[in-house]
């Protein structure tokens, strides 16, 4: 009776092309509006969800800093890693670009500074999130390479913290995360001190990192799929308000 009830599920899946692979995904902490920490939901969460299901995975999700989810996919404890890229220092198979972050320079307004271009940067102690000098592209690396000052945070959260604080001159991030962990701040710092934002970045596409170029490619086919149907327009529009 068992064999026939394991054969039973087994046409059932080839008839309808989903496998029953787990795909074992690294995302980031806690960073909304894109990824929700344990919520299973989120901007970013969500695409990589669809895609991932419509190439016939099962999403088995993970959250940790993006140094360790690096470390993680190297040593094999993890299939794939999301909100990375080919720039990130570590050998992948790429996805496809499926979401766009649009990262920009911000200080306090009371500050006044004249930031026109990346390198200007160097002159100021400068937060952003982990591995952004491999991520943001050659001219932020140079500068992170040449600026004494410069750190990257595990958790998202605390860059907040520091720029109200006065405790770093300059904070690089997407302006929507940070905007959402005001509210989460506003006990510990004066979230009420006007902000000058340097829009000195391009737009940052990212992929997910894969550990097999057949995962990627199944990956590839569902974000195309998701894309066609207008699932990828309803997700954006869902988190359109944060």
């Amino acid at each position: 009776m068992r064999v026939n009830v394991w054969l039973g599920l087994f046409a059932v899946l080839a008839a309808t092309g989903v496998s029953a692979d787990a795909l074992r995904i690294g995302f980031g902490t806690h960073k909304p509006p894109y990824v929700f920490e344990n919520e299973q939901r989120g901007l970013e969460y969500d695409i990589v969800a669809a895609a991932a299901r419509e190439a016939g995975f099962t999403l088995e999700p993970h959250y940790a800093p993006m140094e360790r989810l690096h470390l993680l996919l190297r040593r094999g404890e993890l299939d794939a890693i999301a909100t990375t890229n080919s720039q990130s220092g570590i050998d992948a198979y790429y996805s496809a670009p499926y979401i766009e972050y649009h990262n920009a320079a911000v200080a306090l307004a009371s500050r006044g500074y004249r930031i026109t271009r990346v390198a200007d940067l160097q002159r100021h102690s400068v937060s952003t999130f982990q591995r952004a000098r491999f991520l943001l592209g050659k001219e932020f690396q140079a500068m992170a390479d040449r600026n004494p000052r410069y750190r990257e945070e595990a958790l998202q959260i605390n860059r907040n913290r520091l720029l109200y604080s006065r405790r770093v001159e300059v904070v690089v991030g997407d302006p929507r995360i940070l905007r959402y962990f005001n509210a989460q701040v506003a006990e510990q710092v004066d979230v009420r001190q006007p902000l000058t934002w340097y829009m000195v970045l391009p737009p940052t596409p990212y992929s997910v990192g894969f550990s097999l170029d057949e995962q990627r490619q199944g990956f590839d086919r569902g974000l195309e799929k998701v894309r066609a149907s207008g699932e990828y327009l309803k997700i954006e529009q869902h988190y359109a308000d944060y």
